[in-house]
């Protein structure tokens, strides 16, 4: 690009977008688009923008400009369903989901691009639940140009070792599809199996499962007798794709949930989690397949660490003890007086 009068500008071409805001009138538009070519008529609306002098295409330009970065970038970026602006708009590219699921990000990559300084990509938080249509992520660069130096330096941030060593570009955004699950539900509790208090965690269960599609296949009522979940967590877990067990989830001693889990083969990741409120919600795996305490805390809480797995399990999204700790950032909750979960940090870390 090359700078010249705005006098001097008439038959050239702009070099970029420019943009006319103004607040009264409650407008933020593109006056003029790049390529643009300045007529005389265009004289007083680029000064009336608060331009004296502007930049034009120089026919020996070497840079990259801002829209063809994004342009190169963005299917680099783009992974499974996540789609993308077919034309820049300002220099930018945005990103949206193409289904219904669980937003996924490299967050090493995301923040790696970021560094570079000149690149900006900003997202949603990762493990976000999206509607399609949602806007997931957005890609510019922060100057009208950049150096093709940087333009490569994305790139090989995107790359990964494959099978065989070989090295291949690997998309940083990606949204996964929620699963059709089939579910199993055992609550457990002397009191609730005797009768002597109403069972209230079915229909708090139910509810949840409902707004991701979840069919409930089977449900149990026991008492806390660690042989009897045991062998009903073995019997329901032939036809599931998890398992959810609820009552008895305390640090008691006699816990009997906790204990038929193990009794039963499932491996715990750890007793309990960070967050709160939630904090006795433990999640194991039988094999592949997850089982998950969840405490009398969901009965009181409208939001709970239960509600900030379930997307991933519906999801088929593994769940590792690393990332239980990792969300003890941003795992306590606000307890607003108006909850606006999941627009807040509850549970949300990258």
């Amino acid at each position: 690009m090359r700078k010249v009068k705005v006098e001097e500008a008439i038959g050239l071409a702009i070099a970029h977008d420019m943009t006319e805001v103004n607040v009264d009138k409650k407008i933020k538009q593109v006056a003029f688009k790049k390529r643009h070519i300045i007529q005389a008529g265009d004289i007083e609306k680029l000064k009336s923008l608060g331009r004296e002098n502007i930049f034009v295409f120089s026919e020996d330009e070497v840079e990259v400009h801002e829209d063809e970065a994004a342009l190169i970038m963005a299917p680099l970026l783009a992974g499974e369903n996540v789609v993308y602006d077919k034309e820049p708009r300002e220099g930018k590219i945005s990103f949206y989901a193409a289904i219904d699921g669980l937003f996924k990000l490299d967050a090493d990559k995301i923040i790696a691009i970021n560094r570079l300084g000149v690149p900006s990509l900003p997202t949603i938080h990762n493990n976000f639940v999206v509607k399609k249509g949602k806007q997931v992520a957005a890609f510019r660069i922060i100057p009208l140009t950049c150096k093709p130096e940087i333009v490569a330096e994305c790139r090989e941030i995107l790359k990964q070792k494959r099978a065989g060593g070989q090295l291949q570009e690997l998309p940083a955004l990606a949204v996964k599809p929620f699963v059709k699950c089939k579910v199993a539900l055992i609550v457990t509790g002397n009191e609730v199996y005797s009768g002597r208090i109403e069972d209230k965690f079915t229909a708090v269960i139910e509810s949840k499962l409902k707004g991701f599609g979840v069919e409930l296949l089977h449900k149990a009522i026991l008492p806390d007798e660690p042989e009897k979940i045991t062998e009903k967590i073995t019997q329901f877990s032939q036809n599931v794709d998890f398992l959810i067990l609820t009552g008895g989830t305390s640090v008691d001693p006699d816990d009997a949930t906790k204990a038929a889990m193990r009794n039963a083969g499932v491996k715990l990741l750890q007793e309990g989690n960070p967050i709160q409120p939630g904090n006795n919600f433990t999640i194991g795996y039988l094999g592949q397949k997850p089982v998950c305490a969840v405490p009398a805390a969901a009965l009181f809480f409208k939001i709970t660490a239960f509600d900030i797995f379930l997307p991933r399990l519906v999801a088929d999204d593994p769940i590792t003890a690393n990332e239980l700790a990792a969300l003890s950032i941003g795992g306590l909750c606000h307890f607003c007086e108006i909850c606006r979960y999941p627009i807040c940090p509850f549970g949300h870390s990258f």
